[in-house]
């Protein structure tokens, strides 16, 4: 049996949706883009949202709004894909990488703390595999140093945090739509506010600069003239994109289902073997499961992570690795100057997490197949002996 790491839950109603979208005529941002913003906002529970080309296009207008400038710094987890700190530097500010809490692989609030300085301007934290971040904690440092809060949430649609919506908590909050998430549009993304000055910039400044409605000069309500009033940038969504996210909107909360059944049958299966830990998820939380990473115990076992995950190929199984950690990266080392051991929980967490395959179209037998396969890989490769769910002496 082949098992993908992923598979995009798209089928007929998406290729009509888009469809549609092509025989209307208008491909780029228009009308269609407009109603999906629209939907989003109202799904969230914000005043605004805003669709863009990318998670990434959506984390540099939101530090565009704030006024990043060259010489601000902002803290950023370690553990996160690049996108998260790249952004910051765009600008010549500086991505100041903080380690995570080991429990929730989520930045940790009090490293938080600890690196802010004068020059700090703002603190993204990442929402790591649809497990929302203790957002209280990290708005309760941040408020009393102006440090503003913004939200990497590319994992987590739909999650909730005391029985907010993610996406509806703090200053700016952006997702991502990219093949491999929780809501696809192919690539794209979108970033939610209730903040107006900010909702208005970032409005202008995802299609080079051009004022209000630009998008609308091609209609027969716009008109020819128009002035660019900043140098803005290329980030705008297309009517055939926002297509496809309204018919995946429309099933968000199935498909977020299905998600949360798989990790709930690997939790049953892995959560009583000793050399095994699985996800922990905050009990005033509700996780979005983009991904489910599953830890080993290395001094448990008679293989690497990196020899588990060959063995689970071996047997059709696709994994990944959810993050190698930014400081260990050459660029941030050369750039920046971080080295190996500057973030040490990290690392080790780094050296034991697998993410297993969760997404909605997984068919019991696959879900199954997995559970067996990782069993089977446990116990041939076990320090201990498994007896009944149970790793013993």
């Amino acid at each position: 049996m082949i098992i993908p790491f992923h598979k995009a839950d798209v089928g007929e109603a998406e290729a009509q949706a888009v469809a549609a979208a092509v025989r209307s005529g208008w491909l780029t941002m228009g009308p269609v883009t407009i109603e999906f913003e629209q939907q989003f906002a109202r799904h969230i529970g914000t005043r605004h949202a805003i669709a863009v080309s990318s998670c990434t296009a959506g984390l540099h207008l939101s530090l565009d709004a704030i006024g990043i400038e060259a010489g601000d710094e902002v803290i950023v987890p370690t553990t996160t894909f690049t996108a998260t700190a790249e952004v910051v530097a765009y600008s010549g500010a500086r991505p100041v990488l903080a380690d995570i809490d080991p429990v929730s692989l989520n930045i940790d609030p009090a490293e938080i703390e600890r690196r802010i300085t004068p020059r700090t301007k703002a603190t993204i934290p990442v929402h790591y595999g649809g497990q929302p971040c203790d957002m209280a904690s990290i708005l309760a440092i941040s408020k009393p140093h102006s440090v503003h809060v913004i939200e990497d949430a590319a994992h987590s649609l739909p999650a909730s945090y005391r029985g907010t919506c993610v996406g509806a908590i703090g200053e700016m909050t952006v997702f991502s739509f990219y093949a491999t998430k929780t809501l696809t549009t192919g690539e794209g993304g979108m970033i939610t506010t209730n903040n107006d000055e900010y909702a208005s910039r970032m409005r202008l400044m995802r299609l080079h600069g051009i004022g209000r409605d630009a998008w609308k000069r091609y209609t027969a309500e716009g008109s020819w003239y128009y002035e660019v009033l900043e140098a803005g940038y290329k980030y705008n969504m297309t009517d055939i994109q926002a297509a496809m996210g309204l018919v995946q909107l429309g099933k968000l909360q199935q498909m977020a289902s299905a998600r949360s059944r798989i990790a709930s049958r690997y939790n049953e299966a892995f959560g009583q073997m000793e050399q095994l830990e699985i996800p922990s998820v905050r009990q005033d939380s509700e996780s979005a499961w983009h991904l489910y990473p599953l830890r080993i115990r290395n001094e448990l076992l008679t293989i690497s992570r990196d020899e588990f995950i060959s063995a689970l190929k071996e047997e059709g199984i696709g994994t990944s690795v959810h993050f190698i950690p930014l400081h260990l990266q050459p660029y941030y080392q050369k750039k920046y100057g971080y080295r190996a051991g500057d973030l040490p929980r990290a690392e080790a967490e780094y050296r034991r997490y697998i993410s297993l395959p969760i997404f909605p179209t997984m068919q019991d037998r696959e879900i199954e197949y997995v559970v067996e396969k990782v069993k089977q890989i446990v116990t041939a490769n076990s320090r201990t002996t498994v007896f009944a769910g149970r790793a013993t002496d």
